[in-house]
């Protein structure tokens, strides 16, 4: 591609943050990044290459040695002074989600709130690293255990939450004493990368503990995760791409955060509160176009009350409103690009030849989807096998709550599911049974607390983000044990 002059709305945006300085990447190749609801250009840049990366891990080593050695205090007041930041720039950070990502307002607005708790969250780590003093079977020794950081982290994140799912790897990594470099995706690098590290750099973070690097895959391969540098290569996306990355990261003897994909589900159980339970449907399936790792995918309900909830279901769906999603009541906007679009479409026309019935047929507009369900769906129909990511939502009816169980857990996955009962020791039970690292009794699965832990079973992930969790993917322990009388050994 030729040279590209950079007068778009965002064309601020169009350097790098490598080692504390913004410039040009230097791959001959632009990344230009679209609003995914009109396809203007928002800005252009050039990719990083090997050697951006390369200088970008080197120098987070560096900069992580006196880094890592600051006082605890003073790590947790940056972290404080960064969560201020991004409240005095909740409208800027809100507009940019909007236009980069195709988020409606009511999630943007999430997503920033999400980000600033988890950042206020990390500012209790560096008081959290505690170590400890054990006894010892050898006499007059004193066995210690120190909490050290890890060191480099090496983040790739994606494009549908990229705000808040970058935070949740840079706030926890650094206020652990960490220095991280990040691999933005190209789709949302702005927000998923660039604002972030002008934040920290305005709190004052010394130099070289944040880069971000925004990448041609083809150009750069694995390098990113295959640098000798990073210790911990953390991840957020597909389990297709997080299966690769994790692979390459254990061959090299790397620690791997893994967060996947998941195919979740809401478990209408028959003594559940239909309205109820159609409401938290709603939001589980539609918030930000179902393009959220935690959406529902499965909506598995009993028969005794199937009828009721397919049409209270269908009514509630298409009166959501579907458009630009600058427009403050807008729910559904566009997915992020014409792909997406037609993998979902895809498995829709699949799953109907497979014996789906439609209930609603929402139309398709550039990007953007209307509501489409499908009902009388079984769990081996294309649709309810994978991860649908748009606002197609899949009703299966069962005839029991151990029906509904069994479902639930057929599929490879367990990220995040619900469950609805009358009952809330009925519900707690169903929920205990279902394979998943997260689930929510009588709400919705799209659920993020900073102090709870975040993570997956099976092929949705390895390890836990958030709360105390977070510790054991950015830090280390190191047993030093003290001789403090001389000690008597069998030989000499």
């Amino acid at each position: 591609m030729s040279e590209v002059k950079t007068i778009e709305k965002y064309s601020a945006w169009n350097k790098l943050p490598i080692n504390g300085e913004w410039r040009d990447g230097s791959s001959n190749k632009y990344c230009v990044v679209e609003n995914p609801y009109n396809n203007e250009v928002l800005t252009t840049f050039k990719y990083a290459n090997k050697e951006d990366i390369n200088e970008a891990y080197e120098a987070a080593q560096k900069a992580q040695e006196q880094w890592g050695a600051t006082s605890p205090y003073e790590r947790a007041a940056l972290l404080e002074k960064v969560a201020k930041l991004f409240e005095e720039k909740r409208e800027e950070l809100v507009q940019l989600l909007v236009e980069e990502t195709g988020s409606s307002q009511l999630k943007a607005n999430v997503e920033v709130d999400c980000s600033i708790a988890d950042v206020k969250e990390a500012a209790k780590y560096p008081l959290q690293m505690d170590g400890s003093i054990r006894a010892s079977a050898v006499p007059g020794k004193e066995n210690r255990v120190y909490r050290d950081p890890v060191g480099v982290v090496g983040a790739i994140t994606p494009w549908n939450w990229p705000l808040y799912l970058t935070i949740r790897v840079v706030a926890p990594a650094i206020a652990t004493g960490n220095s991280i470099v990040i691999k933005s995706d190209s789709q949302t690098p702005i927000s998923g990368g660039l604002i972030i590290a002008k934040i920290f750099e305005e709190a004052g973070l010394p130099k070289g503990v944040l880069s971000v690097t925004v990448a041609d895959l083809e150009e750069v391969g694995d390098y990113f995760v295959e640098h000798p540098i990073p210790q911990v290569i953390s991840f957020t996306g597909s389990t297709a791409a997080g299966r690769h990355v994790g692979s390459l990261a254990v061959k090299h003897l790397k620690k791997p955060a893994l967060e996947l994909g998941g195919n979740n589900a809401l478990i209408v159980l028959d003594d559940a509160d239909v309205d109820q339970a159609v409401s938290a449907a709603a939001f589980g399936k539609y918030m930000h176009s179902g393009q959220i790792c935690i959406a529902l995918n499965r909506i598995i309900v009993d028969r005794k009350i199937y009828p009721s909830f397919v049409e209270k279901f269908k009514a509630v769906s298409a009166g959501i409103k579907v458009g630009n999603p600058a427009d403050h009541d807008t729910i559904i906007g566009p997915l992020i690009n014409r792909k997406q679009v037609d993998r979902a479409i895809n498995l829709v026309e699949q799953s109907i030849e497979e014996g789906a019935k439609v209930i609603l047929r929402g139309e398709v507009n550039g990007n953007v989807v209307e509501p489409i369900i499908l009902a009388d769906v079984t769990n081996d129909m294309a649709v309810a096998q994978n991860e649908v990511f748009a606002p197609v939502a899949v009703i299966i009816p069962v005839d029991s709550e151990e029906e509904a169980i069994q479902v639930a857990n057929a599929t490879p996955f367990g990220l995040s599911g619900a469950v609805h009962s009358a009952s809330l020791e009925r519900g707690i039970n169903v929920a205990r049974k279902i394979k998943t690292g997260m689930i929510h009794v009588n709400d919705q699965s799209i659920n993020v607390e900073p102090n709870m832990p975040f993570g997956g079973e099976k092929h949705s992930g390895i390890g836990r983000y958030c709360g105390e969790w977070a510790l054991d993917e950015f830090t280390t322990v190191k047993w030093v044990s003290v001789q403090k009388q001389p000690r008597q050994y069998p030989f000499s």
